[in-house]
């Protein structure tokens, strides 16, 4: 057969969508990610509130209003408690609602400064942190009002707030408990940096990658239209033709000259048939172009739809050895597709191309899905081919539009939801299996009473 993570660092915001009253929503889970960092995070600044507290107070000997800041933490604990209630269930997060959050975070800062120090007090740049955070997550009109929130409250602290009685002694060097602060404040902001631009990093290529995966779907789909633009053009040019051939043909049945003459008359009906073939294979272009006739269409089920398929697909190609193994075991109401007839069919095609005297196939139950095995003991698929699997023009058959056919399967099996695979077989051969999603290919209960077709 031929050419055929988990994170939990703070993610950057989607492009923005259509606001609503309450602010613009992501489209995706990234909100809700990103507020349950944040409880993380106060949870993280709670713990490190009470033992900067502790160890200033007691072991530096600064004298600090324990009470009134031990009361901002457990306002900042409720409120976390809160948040973390209210976002246990998934839920669609506004901009609005982050910029909340961070601007509780900034109050809560604000007040525990103001009680020790103000804007003398070292700990002052954890602004700068909070700032960098509603960069990463907030639209840009959130972005600057927190630039300006956080210069309102740094003006207001060194206008309003009492600076505490350090010692300013330079003998102590590097344990002036000023120069201490500023040194584990520069730490906490350096290693809280390094950190989440790193995740944010790699987050960011992942997103990256999704949208190439999006653009090749989109650059796929678009050559299908292209492709099927083309079968129509070729359909509606050669259908008149070719009924104008069928009905002359016709006519030359009846004629004397050849009925008279059997060898004559054989040959006639030979034509018949071949135009009718001819015109079959432009059905067959429509339907791999993606335009199924759902005239076609008639209700069966997956056994007996599989088992057709077989039979028609043997009797039609010179396999000198076809191994068909139907396991799947249930008698589902189904209706037979054309475009999924012509698929498989496809792939079957691209297995004896490589393979003439050994195909296998195998039908197969797999949860809510039908796994269908396509095997052969051909040369397989070389590593390039493999890396690029279901793309177009991926073929070493060396012809010009070759590698289209398994092309097209990729994207059938996509649109019913479903997913192809293709892999060598250490003894030999390839394998290629199609999983498609029972819920996309059979009949519901009220579907079987309107006649079979779905509503």
């Amino acid at each position: 057969m031929r050419a055929m993570t988990d994170t939990t660092a703070i993610a950057p915001p989607p492009a923005p969508q259509t606001e609503s009253a309450s602010g613009s929503r992501f489209g995706d889970a990234t909100g809700l990610k990103n507020m349950q960092q944040l409880i993380q995070l106060r949870w993280i600044a709670v713990v490190g509130q009470v033992a900067t507290i502790l160890v200033v107070h007691f072991g530096f000997g600064i004298r600090l209003p324990l009470d009134q800041m031990l009361a901002v933490l457990a306002g900042l604990a409720a409120f976390n408690a809160a948040s973390q209630l209210r976002w246990r269930i998934p839920r669609d997060v506004t901009n609005t609602e982050l910029f909340i959050a961070l601007l509780v975070d900034v109050g809560m800062l604000t007040a525990q400064l103001y009680l020790s120090g103000g804007a003398a007090n070292p700990f002052v740049f954890l602004y700068l942190l909070q700032v960098i955070i509603a960069a990463v997550l907030l639209e840009s009109w959130s972005t600057w009002t927190m630039v300006g929130v956080t210069i309102a409250c740094f003006a207001g602290l060194a206008l309003f707030s009492e600076p505490l009685p350090l010692s300013t002694d330079p003998g102590q060097g590097l344990f002036r408990p000023y120069v201490v602060g500023m040194l584990i404040c520069f730490a906490l902001v350096a290693a809280l940096l390094v950190v989440f631009i790193t995740r944010i990093s790699r987050i960011l290529r992942g997103r990256d990658a999704r949208l190439a995966d999006l653009r090749q779907r989109a650059a796929e789909e678009e050559h299908i239209v292209r492709m099927g633009l083309l079968a129509s053009g070729a359909a509606h040019e050669l259908g008149t033709p070719l009924a104008t051939l069928a009905v002359i043909l016709g006519d030359w049945r009846h004629l004397p000259h050849f009925t008279s003459d059997p060898e004559l008359l054989e040959e006639v009906i030979e034509m018949e048939a071949q135009v009718k073939r001819c015109k079959t294979i432009l059905s067959g272009i429509l339907l791999s172009a993606g335009e199924a006739r759902g005239e076609n269409s008639e209700e069966t089920t997956v056994s007996t739809f599989l088992d057709d398929l077989v039979e028609e697909w043997r009797t039609t190609r010179a396999a000198n050895s076809f191994a068909y193994e139907n396991r799947f075991g249930h008698d589902l109401p189904m209706v037979s597709d054309s475009a999924l007839k012509q698929m498989i069919c496809n792939v079957l095609d691209n297995a004896l191309e490589a393979s003439p005297q050994w195909v296998g196939l195998t039908a197969a139950h797999d949860g809510d899905a039908l796994t269908l095995t396509v095997s052969d003991v051909g040369p397989g698929f070389a590593p390039e081919m493999l890396a690029q699997f279901g793309k177009p023009y991926q073929s070493s058959k060396g012809r010009p539009g070759g590698g289209l056919g398994l092309f097209l399967v990729v994207n059938v099996a996509r649109t019913l939801g479903g997913s192809v695979t293709a892999r060598n077989r250490p003894e030999g051969g390839a394998v290629v299996t199609l999983t498609l999603p029972l819920a996309a290919i059979t009949l519901e209960e009220d579907d079987e009473e309107n006649d079979g077709h779905r509503p």
